[in-house]
């Protein structure tokens, strides 16, 4: 029997994934449990496992394709059972969660070629959140559209094809072409064209051809980095961003790390940075304004129970946002070894699903490469996220007398529709004051 092995959902929120690197050969044979490729997502790099013993019979989808998630991009013909892959006589599908999708009937789709897909009484066509989103902000009519996916699903691939290709003709010429067709195929009403919109879409509808002179490096986009891009531009288009900020003498905390830093390593076997302690302040805060700890939800605003903190780690070529599940249960030894754990295994790309998902709030330590200002985007749909900025020493003025202290700026960014700036004003506030008070007799453990 010929198993179908389709392209795993490796989150919540996945809805592609790439096949960086194949681990068998057509000819293979593999055990349950086997490794058959490894995947990269926007979230994590992971392997695909098999889920029946047998023999590699075929491969789909070449290395470095990326397939929207249930995509066929293996055949495995199980140990002891006729037929092939070309040729399944009964096909088992390895069951693959579905991102949520909108379903639209496919008899609505008059763009389609007859030859290729039954218009009327069709089975619905479903569109992931990536095309939904893409479609959207292109102007693309998706009933128009023909998909290259598995049964014919519309692909993230297929909606960028069109936007590479300098959008879609105007729904006349849609018309035209369809009213050539077979008249006995088609029924009069299945061939009106979709209205266009009422409004002109928000982005244009082809990119900017910008010239590449001589000399220039092309740097290809990796499914990475355009979906992090396209996460961003989602950010900035849907939560209307406010910004603000507040300075914190750090002095005292300076002091006191600098004094436990040598014990701490001796004893722990990691250094003790700053971030832990600025972690310990926010989760603190958290507590007293669990407003921030919310999401918005279109018609609801969800007021997470749990603490667990979103950091930025940066690699050479993407940035990753795991997550420090439960902080508010964590001492600035837990925070640190946690820190110290998701870093360490991130730039070893080796991440979990479960390290990248459930973060309520982001603490950004953009202070690390120098930077003393920052405006961060919200880490959807989070809403708000906190960059903490480097530590310097300026002259600041305590009592009328001018003394050197160690300051460091505090920079967030609010979702508008969930937070006001009174309450974040008061978050800080709090942070601030934490943070200040820090001294000997702060607890570690």
């Amino acid at each position: 029997m010929a198993t179908k092995v389709l392209m795993p959902q490796l989150g919540e929120s996945v809805t592609e994934g790439t096949i960086s690197k194949w681990l068998v050969n057509v000819g293979d044979t593999v055990k349950k449990y086997d490794s058959l490729a490894e995947v990269t997502t926007d979230k994590v790099n992971a392997e695909v496992p098999s889920t029946v013993s047998g023999r590699v019979t075929e491969i789909v989808v070449p290395e470095g394709e990326t397939v929207a998630v249930g995509t066929l991009i293996l055949y495995i013909e199980e140990s002891g059972a006729e037929g092939s892959a070309a040729t399944p006589v009964s096909t088992t599908e390895i069951p693959v969660p579905q991102a949520p999708a909108t379903e639209q009937p496919k008899a609505a789709t008059p763009a389609v070629s007859i030859q290729q897909a039954p218009i009327a009484d069709g089975p619905k066509q479903r569109y992931s959140p990536a095309v939904v989103m893409l479609s959207q902000q292109h102007g693309i009519d998706l009933s128009r559209v023909v998909g290259t996916g598995a049964g014919g699903r519309i692909t993230r691939k297929d909606v960028q094809a069109i936007i590479d290709a300098g959008g879609q003709k105007p729904a006349e010429t849609v018309k035209e072409t369809v009213a050539q067709a077979p008249v006995a195929a088609v029924e009069p009403s299945t061939v009106a064209p979709t209205p266009a919109p009422s409004a002109p879409p928000s982005t244009p509808a082809a990119p900017v051809d910008i010239p590449v002179a001589s000399g220039d490096q092309v740097v290809p986009v990796t499914s990475i980095r355009r979906t992090i891009a396209n996460r961003m531009v989602q950010s900035k288009h849907e939560a209307p961003h406010a910004w603000t900020m507040v300075e914190v003498d750090v002095t005292n905390l300076v002091n006191f790390r600098n004094q436990a830093k040598g014990e701490f390593a001796k004893k722990e076997g990691l250094n003790l940075t700053f971030l832990p302690f600025f972690i310990k302040a926010v989760v603190e805060a958290l507590k007293e304004y669990p407003m921030i700890n919310s999401t918005w939800a279109h018609d609801k605003i969800i007021v997470k129970k749990d603490i667990n903190i979103s950091i930025a780690v940066a690699t050479e070529d993407a940035l990753y946002v795991p997550v420090i599940k439960h902080a508010d249960q964590k001492s600035i030894l837990g925070i640190a070894k946690a820190v110290d754990d998701l870093a360490a295994r991130t730039r070893a790309g080796k991440l979990t699903m479960d390290d990248m998902t459930g973060g309520t709030f982001t603490v950004n330590n953009t202070g690390s490469f120098g930077s003393v200002l920052s405006q961060p985007i919200i880490n959807a749909p989070q809403a708000a996220i906190l960059s903490v900025e480097s530590i310097v020493k300026r002259p600041v003025v305590i009592n009328d007398m001018i003394a050197v202290r160690s300051m460091v700026n505090l920079c967030m960014s609010l979702d508008h529709r969930v937070l006001d700036g009174l309450i974040c004003g008061r978050f800080l506030q709090s942070v601030k004051q934490k943070l200040e008070n820090v001294g000997p007799d702060t607890k570690l453990y």
